[in-house]
């Protein structure tokens, strides 16, 4: 009777001690390092690296949510599906040479891949892990593929183009282009879906687009090669990583001023924010690690060591 009661409280301890360590393990910030064929997990409740999961030979683009984590592999011109529990790949999606930004629509039905090589973004039914359609777009060599919040568009920016290709998810064909700078790269959308904002690198400028009428109503000049762009869960703060400066700006979305500039790394890339709305993480890929940046107080927290090439970030 004692050795069962013994067991049993050893259980309950163990259990106990389980659930403790994930309460107190915050939201997961994950980083594809495209030279190191890898992803780095970081703890946005400590800053801390936990851990590095090897995938892929050259992974880019990055979704997560519903317990997926969803990577562009460039070698295998492939979408490749980690199980974000196990950590091990469950699913490898055929997409085309040189696919890059990958989107998630708000509802986890659909994952959105921009396809440089034939100038396309394909579709994929996350329920089906398959592609549903390639959508032809005017841009050549398109870098990003993003919902709007309602899903009822995709926004494409091209690497070599002046505009960003609009496409109707209900129709599944792109049916306008909206004019902006040259080189237009990261795009990012207000959480009611009113505004977009694009990140055009050779412009140095982040246009801001009224979505209602598909047409640029402002334009923010940045620093030196403007390049990922994130939005505060408040809709109040858009943040522009200038990849030559090297640096991230803060931008007020009412006013459209500069309200900081805080030092990064060297080439910061691709960002992420928190869903607090507290952090911004910020992918240096020449440095090898992520920048973290207090966003109520604009300014660097902490530099995360990471992989060689880190893209982007992640977080759920």
């Amino acid at each position: 009777m004692l050795l069962r009661s013994l067991l049993f409280s050893a259980v309950l301890a163990t259990l106990a001690g389980t659930v403790l360590a994930e309460s107190l393990v915050g939201p997961l910030a994950y980083v594809p390092n495209e030279k190191s064929a890898s992803v780095s997990v970081i703890d946005t409740r400590t800053d801390r690296r936990l851990e590095d999961i090897a995938v892929g030979k050259r992974p880019r683009g990055v979704a997560v949510g519903q317990g997926r984590l969803y990577l562009t592999d460039a070698a295998s011109a492939s979408l490749l599906v980690v199980d974000t529990a196990t950590r091990r790949q469950v699913a490898n999606v055929p997409l085309g040479d040189s696919p890059e930004g990958v989107s998630l629509s708000a509802d986890g039905r659909w994952l959105a891949v921009a396809v440089e090589d034939d100038n396309s973004v394909a579709l994929v039914d996350t329920a089906k892990l398959a592609v549903v359609e390639r959508i032809k777009v005017a841009g050549k060599n398109p870098e990003h593929a993003v919902f709007s919040p309602d899903s009822r568009w995709l926004y494409v920016s091209a690497e070599d183009a002046e505009q960003i290709d609009v496409i109707d998810l209900s129709l599944r064909r792109q049916v306008a282009s909206i004019a902006v700078g040259k080189r237009p790269r990261g795009i990012a959308f207000l959480p009611d879906g009113s505004r977009a904002y694009v990140a055009c690198e050779l412009a140095g400028k982040v246009y801001t687009i009224d979505v209602a009428n598909q047409k640029v109503v402002a334009e923010t000049v940045a620093g030196q090669y403007p390049n990922g762009l994130a939005v505060d869960p408040a809709g109040k703060r858009i943040f522009v990583s200038n990849g030559r400066d090297p640096s991230v700006m803060a931008i007020d979305v009412q006013s459209h001023a500069i309200l900081a500039t805080i030092e990064v790394g060297k080439r910061p890339w691709n960002m992420a924010v928190t869903p607090d709305g507290s952090k911004l993480y910020v992918a240096n890929g020449r440095s090898g690690s992520v920048s973290v940046i207090d966003t109520i107080n604009l300014k660097r927290l902490a530099d995360i060591e990471v992989g060689e090439l880190p893209w982007g970030v992640a977080i759920q």
